[in-house]
């Protein structure tokens, strides 16, 4: 493990969702980069051994606690497990495709049981310890897709423009208390959940080419912008576009 600590969370304590893969593995392992113990929550419960192992590999601390956070009481068996935290990323989310004609109300109601309810339920279960040290950091991965809308992805664009008000609506609550509450907002992101679509011939091409740095980002990129939401220096309810 690297000795810098100049974002000074050494020695703190987070809990990821959707940490088996994808972002949230990859924030998993930039915080422990970091000199933070991670909580690896997923519902994936292969995919949280296998953060498990790379954060070992970089010689971090870490538990795995599998969870389906659209299950309260899941979440508040997971809360309990981890102990107090003092930063929450919520990185779990799930792609259930259709337009708005044709999705499926079980696609349509799974999706905002993960994408929303999930995190106003880690949210509320994880805040409460930190509601009594007065401080904790709130981060939660939304998409340019909540201010842009993303045409056939179901309710997916419609729950991160939720996601982006209810973490602004924490901040407000939780405010008083120390607690602040922030987004980043990826735009093209080429995670597992994607893949699919930069397998069809041509499409990673045309997003590189129409991404002014000629790149797609990756999860490592995004997790970065997470780790800097996580310290003390940022304000609450702030909306990253990256």
């Amino acid at each position: 493990m690297s000795e810098a600590n100049w974002l000074g969370l050494r020695g703190r304590r987070a809990a990821v969702t959707g940490a088996g893969g994808g972002i949230g593995r990859a924030c998993a392992i930039g915080l422990a980069a970091a000199g933070v113990e991670v909580c690896i929550l997923d519902r994936d419960a292969a995919g949280c051994e296998g953060t498990f192992a790379e954060i070992s590999a970089l010689g971090g601390t870490s538990k795995v606690l599998p969870c389906d956070i659209s299950d309260e009481r899941a979440v508040l068996d997971a809360a309990q497990a981890a102990g107090p935290v003092d930063i929450l990323v919520n990185a779990a989310g799930i792609l259930r495709p259709g337009t708005l004609s044709e999705v499926s109300m079980d696609d349509w109601n799974a999706l905002i049981a993960v994408n929303l309810t999930g995190l106003l339920l880690t949210s509320r279960a994880f805040s409460v310890g930190m509601v009594e040290r007065g401080s904790g950091s709130l981060v939660h991965v939304a998409s340019i897709s909540g201010s842009n809308p993303q045409a056939a992805s179901g309710a997916y664009s419609a729950s991160k423009a939720a996601l982006v008000l209810m973490s602004q609506q924490l901040a407000l609550e939780l405010g008083p208390s120390g607690i602040r509450s922030n987004t980043v907002s990826p735009g093209l992101v080429r995670t597992p959940m994607t893949e699919s679509y930069y397998q069809v011939p041509g499409v990673a091409e045309r997003r590189d080419a129409a991404v002014p740095i000629r790149r797609v980002a990756r999860p490592d990129d995004v997790a970065e912008v997470v780790d800097r939401k996580s310290t003390r220096l940022n304000s609450s309810h702030a909306n990253i576009s990256y």
